[in-house]
């Protein structure tokens, strides 16, 4: 026996305590509110309820007798005037926005839509056909959860190593996985996978999206699915697609696994825009709820939608209670999930409080000082589509933002491309001049050569032009900019030469990375030579294309792995790759070195001619403090041809000692290391990446 009571207003969404459900849901201008519930199937509305209160714009209800598990909607009543941004229509079934599950899936018709498709007044005309049928339906949780002692690493993100990652893409193929568990959450606590991540010496998976997405109704009538997940359904709700038998505690279970191994978990969210699109999209929940509130809509026009994120939509973090969701989202996966931080997607659109970026904007002054969020690892990717929505270096202290910046200096760096060195030198010491205002230290920056967005690092040296034809939009899709360079042929090739020479590029970007000032990130499967067939944009490949197949990674470049887990242990034993301030070339009284020195291979200190000669592709750099073994000499050669470097003697009594080479297989010199006393000569080989370490005399003797 149910009973309905008035309930109270907060917390939003449907919350049971035990005995019932309190259901509240705001909306600024609704007239009314019907609660639906159905029945287990879904496929039946089984009772109807007018929410009876409204306190402070908030509509709620308690009923008694309701349990965990039951199903849920909401119909919102209220004017529905397109020209006056409301599009209210009770006959579209809505998603609650803070359902903390979701049952089904969309099933695509015209009645999802709010409009009369094909009706002479186009979005002006309301469609009374009802959505219900088609449309998922919210799931009561049970918020009762057992985490035992579990720890987060809490790792300092001057020490981290991320590792993005697609939970179906990083397990669906593995061998060692049984077929029921992969591609789902539970996959992910697999000893398998956690075992090669530790033995790379990642520190953190970031998470491509988990929340609950929509597969695009274009993706779907062509047979594809929007596998990415960059089109946000529900921002409290994992994604139902990777749930395993274990539901949510699968999630839960994978998590506190990765922590026990020392491993942070990032989600890569997205706030910037939801699955409903343009004012022409569907109305699937906060459209339908009050879609003046939450979206931003063009000022002079509120008819359409203003868009600075290319999806149609933008939400309007500047409304209060947009804001709310979106904090009350990020405590939510961290409370309720023990996730370690986020990275935000086109994270220039959150700070928008109007219509322009600022760095005072109203979310990122209450991310930095909420006491839940200002402890957990915070990246931007600092850009949008809007005007003057390129903000690279533009977030507060406390924020890390991906480089575009040192991504594209790399890899021109790599490809040989003329006049790279003096943007090279700015990138591997963290780019100073964009990060260090307002006291942001080296980590601010956040390294990477390959992301999902893009090349993977196998087809960045094997591909000169982007192969998308299977997103089936006439290969013009994903960015042409690319780059990249296929040492001489394009795509696979059993040309030895040519090979080789890959390996060893990839390997120098990857290098460099880790070498490099900042937080460095690894593409999943890059270290498995993970190739996407030269498609820069697979974001509707749910299908080998993505999937990571760990047996032929291993069979192409089996050495790949012990490479990148040489490099990044090289950088963890090394304070110069992971300084608290910026290298400055000041002068260091006590020891007589600067921490940083650039180098000619003639034997010299770089000069102002030498910084402007656009053919020079070979660079020293010398870093590091006196401390035995940490005082390094990294010289990058991207010339085609076999270069001398002649070492100078900035260290008196001390001699250079070969402890890395990208032209091994796994970057460790073994056996007699080559010993060069100051002053002396070393061979670089045509496009590699050396590492020499200063001993004392006695030492190297």
């Amino acid at each position: 026996m149910v009973r309905i009571e008035e309930g109270l207003p907060m917390p939003l969404g449907a919350t049971w305590d035990g005995t019932g459900v309190n259901f509240a849901l705001f909306s600024a201008h609704a007239t009314a509110v019907d609660l639906c519930l159905f029945d287990a199937t879904g496929r039946r509305e089984a009772r109807r309820i007018r929410m009876p209160s409204r306190t402070d714009q908030v509509f709620h209800v308690y009923v008694q007798g309701l349990r965990p598990g039951q199903l849920y909607g909401y119909r919102v009543y209220g004017r529905y005037d397109p020209q006056a941004g409301h599009r209210f229509n009770p006959h579209k079934l809505l998603l609650d926005p803070y359902a903390r599950l979701l049952s089904g899936r969309i099933r695509w018709h015209d009645a999802l839509f709010g409009y009369r498709a094909g009706a002479h007044r186009g979005d002006l005309t309301m469609d009374r056909r009802d959505s219900a049928p088609m449309m998922p339906k919210c799931v009561v949780e049970d918020p009762a959860s057992t985490w035992g002692d579990d720890r987060p690493p809490r790792t300092p993100m001057r020490d981290s190593v991320i590792y993005e990652a697609h939970v179906k893409s990083l397990t669906q193929l593995h061998p060692d996985i049984q077929p029921s568990l992969r591609g789902t959450y539970d996959a992910l606590a697999h000893p398998a996978v956690i075992d090669h991540l530790v033995r790379l010496g990642v520190t953190a998976v970031e998470l491509m999206p988990i929340q609950a997405f929509s597969d695009d109704r274009f993706l779907v009538e062509k047979g594809l699915r929007n596998y990415w997940g960059y089109s946000t359904l529900s921002y409290f709700a994992p994604e139902p697609r990777y749930l395993g038998e274990d539901g949510v505690y699968g999630l839960k279970a994978a998590i506190a696994a990765l922590h026990a191994a020392g491993i942070e978990v990032l989600l890569d969210v997205v706030y910037n825009h939801t699955a409903e699109g343009s004012h022409l999209g569907p109305t699937l929940s906060w459209r339908g709820i009050d879609n003046a509130s939450y979206y931003k809509l063009v000022p002079d026009n509120p008819r359409f939608c203003w868009d600075a994120t290319g999806t149609g939509n933008t939400l309007d973090l500047g409304h209060p209670r947009v804001l709310q969701m979106v904090l009350d989202s990020l405590r939510h996966w961290v409370e309720a999930y023990h996730v370690d931080g986020f990275r935000f997607d086109l994270a220039s659109t959150l700070a928008r409080d109007s219509y322009d970026m600022w760095e005072r904007a109203g979310f990122l002054r209450a991310v930095n000082q909420d006491p839940v969020l200002n402890r957990v690892k915070l990246i931007a990717e600092p850009w949008d589509l809007g005007e003057g929505g390129y903000r690279l270096g533009g977030f507060p202290p406390g924020w890390s933002e991906w480089n575009d910046q040192f991504r594209d200096t790399v890899r021109s760096y790599w490809r040989g491309d003329p006049g790279q060195l003096p943007a090279l030198a700015r990138v591997i010491m963290g780019s100073r001049e964009i990060f260090e205002h307002n006291g942001r230290q080296p980590w601010a920056s956040i390294q990477f050569v390959a992301s999902h967005d893009g090349f993977t690092l196998e087809d960045l040296v094997s591909y000169n032009e982007r192969h998308n034809e299977a997103n089936q939009e006439g290969g013009q899709d994903g960015h042409p900019h690319n780059l990249s360079w296929n040492c001489g042929v394009e795509g696979p090739t059993d040309d030895p030469d040519i090979t080789v020479l890959r390996a060893r590029q990839k390997r120098n970007l990857l290098a460099t990375v880790m070498v490099s000032l900042g937080a460095p990130m690894l593409l999943m499967g890059d270290e498995l030579s993970r190739t996407q067939g030269g498609n820069n944009n697979p974001y509707c490949q749910d299908n080998e294309t993505s999937w990571f197949d760990w047996r032929a990674g291993e069979a192409a470049d089996p050495a790949m792995p012990d490479f990148v887990a040489a490099i990044v242990a090289f950088r963890k034993r090394h304070d110069a790759f992971r300084p608290r301030s910026y290298p400055t070339g000041s002068l260091n009284r006590e020891t007589g070195l600067r921490d940083v020195y650039w180098l000619a291979p003639e034997g010299r200190e770089m000069t102002r001619q030498d910084w402007a000669e656009p053919m020079r592709r070979t660079l020293g750099v010398q870093i590091g403090n006196a401390d035995p073994g940490q005082r390094l000499l990294m010289i990058f050669n991207a010339s085609p041809e076999d270069v001398s470097f002649t070492l100078t003697p900035n260290l008196r009594g001390g001699r250079w000692v070969k402890v890395f080479g990208t032209e091994l297989p796994d970057g460790l010199v073994r056996g007699a290391p080559p010993v060069l006393e100051p002053g002396g000569a070393c061979e670089l080989l045509a496009r590699s990446f050396v590492i020499f370490q200063h001993v004392a005399a006695s030492a190297a003797a």
